[in-house]
């Protein structure tokens, strides 16, 4: 099993919403970007995100979450619509290749209805860690200790 970095680039979105941010869930692991005070319609983070990742893992789910909310100062936080990024292929290639990159492409939001309701860009890169070999640990030449 190949372990190592997945980092998300958000970049911006379109759709519905006053005061967005961004979600991001990946095998247990959350994160969220900044809020965007006023951006409205088109809301542009360029924030960068690192998840830990392993390629093969104990089950399918190789799936990034993008869920867009928008910020409420007095009441719960809207749901506005979500994204999700297959990755597995991602992975693979990364562990075969040392390295593997999703350029910045526009991925649709769904709301919760199913409607579509925009699109976020996001790009994701995976880079594995290189194992490094374990030596057998060697004797070298020293001093030893003398009897006198």
């Amino acid at each position: 099993m190949a372990s190592g970095i997945m980092e998300v680039v958000l970049v911006n979105a379109k759709g519905d919403g006053i005061d967005p941010y961004v979600v991001l869930k990946y095998r247990g692991q959350e994160r969220k970007s900044r809020v965007i005070r006023g951006a409205g319609r088109n809301p542009v983070w360029n924030e960068k995100f690192k998840f830990r990742a392993e390629y093969p893992g104990g089950d399918d789910k190789y799936k990034l979450i993008l869920s867009v909310m928008d910020k409420d100062t007095f009441t719960s936080d809207d749901f506005l619509g979500q994204a999700t990024i297959y990755l597995k292929d991602l992975l693979a290639l990364g562990v075969e290749n040392g390295s593997a990159e999703l350029p910045p492409s526009k991925y649709k939001l769904v709301a919760s209805d199913q409607r579509y309701c925009g699109e976020i860009q996001v790009g994701v890169t995976f880079t594995p860690k290189v194992q490094e070999e374990a030596y057998e640990e060697e004797e070298f030449g020293g001093w030893k200790e003398s009897e006198y």
